[in-house]
């Protein structure tokens, strides 16, 4: 990092916030009541003692009568109202309708993933649960099974309990936080570390408070990047280019047409593309930005855990960790906890610690996810964690392999995700629920907005420990439902 950008960190004389106060009135406060449930209830019919009911919230006798605002409009005298009342039931069921129509409403699968026998769930979408093969899982090495990664956070529970205590201003700092956050500042070559309750939060909490804080700061994003850093970036009000995906002869000239040397400057990127599976030429994003004395902001959530010799990511696999400002990384895919860090310079890591309200008004994370997430880094960072890799990408390679062969249309693309276009939101939801009510399959659909309308695809993400019996029931699925649907294969 430049010392023109140091300086500005250390002297924090350009920052202006405004606060937000927010105030609420309750005429009346629910309180809930909840039935006995027994301590080995997840779902009633896995009860072990068979003794328990679903948990019900019910409404004590003193709100009983208390109406939702939604009902207002139904409750008002026809006579006295006025005509211009809001319908928010009304209103809320339109959008609904929106999504359901265009086939982008979102239905959330109801698994249960069995730790014993990874990759295998029990889904329980239409009642009785039936047992599937987990295929789009971002638990990418199946470390949330890892006996020492359990074994960690089980302690870190008897000794410490289940909860932070507070935010990590307010009784909420720990050891394990501190400790977890100069290991992974260790993994990527950077002086400090800081640690979120998700990435998303990282990426959106660093963007705008870097966007709010440097004066005249122009912000140049890859069109692929994810929400997080787009919400980030859109609410910091920062001026931002756009540039096309993965092209950094287009950020070299938006950077050369829209700003002066003089100019702050930021170049935000993800490595590996979520959705597409590509992968940043990062060298050349690299360059384009020093050319321009631009700070750099790399996301490296699909690639920590996966690439490079300790799992560091794909600029450590490239050798340019030392010229990246920022990095920011999940402890909730490869990791296997939940979780997101920022590392870099100890100067610019300190200002987003001081400024970022993401980091300062929520609670912490607890002491068995950072115990887990620091045996997870710790393993991926050893011989064991080399050795998942390399099965690993061999896994992979064999189903992109296979699924090509077959003659369906799987992205061949350098990330270890694979991409099975579509191109119809229906048909890619019909496809999913085909494969998984039919052939025991879980292959999610993504569309739009998450990918571009006529793009739409299942995400195919293999593990270690999909076996070769596995892919051939994949690609032998995949086959008949994409002949059922009426869909080429190509040959």
């Amino acid at each position: 990092m430049s010392t023109v950008y140091q300086s500005l960190f250390a002297k924090n004389v350009f920052v202006q916030f405004v606060r937000r106060t927010h105030t609420a009135s309750l005429a009346a406060k629910s309180q809930l009541v909840f039935p006995p449930v027994c301590g080995e209830c997840i779902v009633p019919s896995t009860c072990a003692l068979n003794s328990c009911t679903p948990v019900q919230p019910v409404r004590s006798a003193s709100t009983l009568n208390a109406r939702p605002r939604l009902q207002q409009a139904e409750l008002a005298d026809s006579a006295n109202a006025s005509p211009e009342v809001f319908d928010y039931t009304a209103f809320f069921e339109e959008q609904l309708e929106k999504k359901r129509t265009t086939a982008t409403y979102r239905v959330f699968r109801r698994i249960l993933r069995d730790v014993n026998d990874y990759p295998f769930a029990d889904d329980f979408s239409t009642g009785e649960p039936q047992r599937i093969n987990v295929w789009c899982s971002n638990d990418y090495l199946g470390m949330s099974r890892h006996p020492k990664v359990r074994e960690c956070a089980r302690n870190a529970i008897d000794r410490f309990g289940v909860g932070s205590g507070g935010t990590r201003n307010i009784s909420g700092n720990t050891l394990l936080h501190e400790a977890l956050e100069h290991e992974l500042a260790s993994l990527h070559g950077k002086e400090s570390g800081l640690v979120f309750t998700s990435c998303f939060v990282a990426n959106e909490a660093a963007l705008y408070t870097l966007g709010t804080l440097i004066p005249g700061l122009k912000v140049f994003s890859d069109a692929g990047n994810h929400a997080s850093i787009i919400h980030g970036i859109r609410t910091s009000k920062a001026a931002k280019y756009i540039y096309r995906e993965n092209d950094v002869g287009h950020l070299d000239d938006l950077m050369g047409s829209h700003a002066s040397p003089e100019n702050p400057k930021l170049a935000v990127c993800e490595t590996v593309h979520s959705m597409s599976g590509d992968i940043v030429p990062l060298a050349g994003f690299l360059d384009v930005s020093a050319k321009h004395n631009a700070l750099t902001f790399v996301d490296e959530v699909h690639a920590v855990g996966l690439y490079g010799a300790h799992g560091a990511g794909v600029a450590e696999e490239l050798g340019c960790m030392h010229r990246i400002d920022a990095i920011t990384g999940t402890l909730g895919k490869a990791f296997a906890s939940i979780g997101g860090y920022l590392v870099g310079d100890r100067v610019l890591v300190d200002t987003i610690r001081s400024y970022a309200g993401g980091l300062i008004f929520t609670t912490s994370l607890p002491p068995p996810v950072l115990a887990a997430a620091r045996a997870s880094v710790a393993i991926l960072a050893s011989s064991e964690g080399r050795q998942l890799r390399a099965e690993h990408k061999k896994r992979v390679a064999i189903v992109r392999r296979r699924l090509q062969e077959a003659g369906l249309p799987a992205a061949d693309v350098p990330s270890h995700i694979i991409p099975i276009f579509v191109g119809d939101a229906g048909v890619c939801n019909s496809i999913s629920e085909d494969l998984l009510r039919n052939h025991q399959i879980y292959l999610q659909s993504i569309n739009y907005p998450t990918v571009a309308k006529g793009t739409e695809r299942l995400r195919l993400a293999p593990s270690p420990f999909h076996t070769d019996k596995m892919t051939d029931a994949l690609v032998d699925s995949l086959v008949k439902v994409w002949r059922a649907h009426r869909l080429p294969l190509k040959h």
